[in-house]
């Protein structure tokens, strides 16, 4: 073999592995994972996705800066402030839509080891078929398994910070009324109750748009086993 043969090669030997470590899991489709590396990838997934999500939301403005989970006044009552705002309301609403996103604000960062035990505690059955259901399946399962125990840890949170605010009552008061008329649905008569849903609600929102990220680029997390699974559905 002379010189020119062997530098070719060797060339053509560094591109194939060159393109191989490039892209390792890109090779791999979703029937060659096993059960052990699809679940983990679903779990490490939802951790990422968790850590985001509080990093996001447990802080100031967290929720009341962001229109896609800013906590609103319930149906019912975001009516009536129409008319109480003529009535010069407006500070008492804005008071209490302001203390609402603050409850979840403060519940959020709490909830951290939560999610993280609920995450590595649930069993997965069909991680696989989990994995290909779409681009928020994951959050879905996650949400579907975990929201109950989480509004139970959550409430009592909420309730501390929504005691500070005098409104709370009489929120509860009107809102009870409204529910029995039919007005508003019963779990949002509470306040607490209420806030409690909807900090729910933008938790799982934004770990869903993570797993999206994630879906997208998954080379960019740096994990090996997300590469390799989610790498798997491309």
């Amino acid at each position: 073999m002379d010189r020119r043969q062997f530098n070719s090669i060797s060339l053509t030997t560094a591109a194939l592995l060159t393109a191989v470590s490039l892209h390792p899991a890109y090779a791999l489709s979703l029937d060659d994972l096993t059960k052990a590396d699809a679940t983990k990838g679903l779990k490490t997934a939802l951790e990422k996705g968790a850590l985001a999500a509080v990093g996001i939301l447990g802080v100031q403005d967290g929720f009341l800066g962001n229109e896609k989970v800013r906590i609103p006044l319930p149906g019912y009552l975001e009516d009536a402030a129409k008319l109480l705002r003529t009535f010069g309301q407006g500070a008492r609403i804005d008071e209490l839509v302001t203390s609402m996103n603050r409850g979840a604000e403060a519940a959020v960062p709490m909830a951290k080891d939560l999610l993280l035990k609920a995450v590595q505690g649930m069993s997965v059955n069909d991680a696989k078929g989990i994995l290909a259901g779409g681009d928020t399946a994951v959050t879905q399962f996650f949400a579907d398994k975990t929201r109950s125990p989480l509004g139970v840890k959550f409430l009592p949170i909420v309730t501390k910070a929504t005691e500070k605010v005098g409104l709370a009552d009489k929120y509860n008061q009107l809102a009870g009324k409204a529910s029995e008329i039919g007005l508003m649905k019963k779990e949002d008569a509470n306040i607490q109750q209420y806030v409690t849903g909807k900090a729910l609600d933008g938790l799982f929102f934004m770990i869903s748009e993570e797993e999206k990220k994630i879906r997208q680029n998954p080379v960019a997390y740096g994990s090996a086993i997300l590469t390799k699974v989610f790498g798997a559905l491309k």
